[in-house]
């Protein structure tokens, strides 16, 4: 698999990045986490990621209630893979009966911190999940900045942030003399591309890496939910689609990701590669956050790899998406 430079940090990534968000349960929710992988499934797609030449994990501690960090550590403990990094995010709280809440004080971040290097082993990239309204940017850069300065993480960066935050904290790290977050991971694909009106062009002046998740909204970038077809207990729309896949499974869309198939047909390719493939070409993008959860769900990953769409393709599949 290739590499790819993660904006201007000097951190070169594969241009996958393995998502373990689903390890434990899907996401951070409580609701969803008898629907994840078990730890035994999450050794196998770790393994597997790390056969296709992906190098780079992404987790958070929230992800299946703390599992996926757990579940992540001990593979790494046990097979001790070399050049692998490390990704995890802080501050997204799962309270029991469903709700969420926000913490990004100095506190919060230090002791957060300092779990997730027990266990993972380590932590290379710390990211804030979520953007927290009631505490003051300034104490949250400060307290990621001490922490990469103290050597306790490589580099940070941000998720789920609009482009008025995220001019927001660049501007706060530079005024205080901070260390600047490095990279941002949010959702941009096929059927959400809001961010490339205010965030994308930011991340690209100002040498940012950008690791988008969700890249197949849910699966509905494929042939899975088209010609009919109804989806199927246990899915990601079916278990979470009101969680996190709100607005995907439309009948609107789902004509768009018709349109998209006869392109593929023509490409030879399927519905779920060329979608990928898109992204992973994107100008702001440095790579795409996959997170199969079966063996076979590799395969479009690893069609992408192999298609190369020009400037007419790229623009052909923008349009029926625009």
């Amino acid at each position: 698999m290739r590499k790819v430079p993660l904006g201007a940090s000097g951190i070169e990534i594969s241009e996958f990045v393995f998502g373990a968000g689903s390890i434990g349960g899907i996401g951070a929710s409580t609701s969803t986490r008898r629907f994840g992988l078990s730890a035994e499934e999450g050794f196998e797609r770790l393994d597997e990621a790390m056969d296709l030449g992906i190098n780079m994990i992404d987790t958070a501690d929230s992800y299946g209630g703390g599992e996926s960090e757990k579940v992540v550590g001990r593979w790494l403990h046990d097979r001790r893979p070399a050049g692998v990094l490390i990704s995890t995010k802080v501050g997204l709280i799962s309270r029991p009966d469903g709700s969420r809440g926000f913490d990004l004080s100095r506190e919060h971040i230090e002791g957060r911190l300092a779990r997730s290097a027990e266990r993972l082993g380590r932590v290379d990239l710390f990211l804030s999940h979520v953007p927290d309204p009631d505490t003051p940017i300034e104490e949250t850069l400060e307290a990621f900045s001490r922490a990469q300065e103290s050597g306790a993480i490589g580099a940070y960066g941000v998720s789920n942030v609009s482009g008025e935050q995220l001019e927001i904290i660049l501007h706060t790290a530079d005024a205080k003399g901070l260390h600047r977050p490095v990279t941002v991971e949010n959702r941009l694909n096929l059927l959400d591309r809001e961010d490339e009106a205010r965030v994308l062009p930011l991340v690209m002046s100002e040498g940012l890496g950008y690791t988008p998740f969700s890249p197949l909204a849910g699966g509905v970038l494929s042939e899975r939910y088209l010609d009919g077809a109804e989806p199927q207990a246990g899915s990601r729309i079916a278990v979470a689609g009101n969680i996190y896949y709100k607005g995907f499974y439309t009948p609107e869309n789902l004509e768009r990701v018709t349109a998209l198939r006869e392109i593929a047909r023509e490409l030879t390719v399927s519905v779920s590669g060329l979608a990928l493939a898109w992204l992973r070409d994107h100008p702001a993008v440095s790579a795409p956050i996959v997170a199969p959860r079966t063996f076979e769900q590799w395969d479009a990953v690893k069609e992408a790899q192999t298609i190369r769409l020009d400037e007419k393709d790229h623009a052909r599949i923008s349009a029926i998406f625009s």
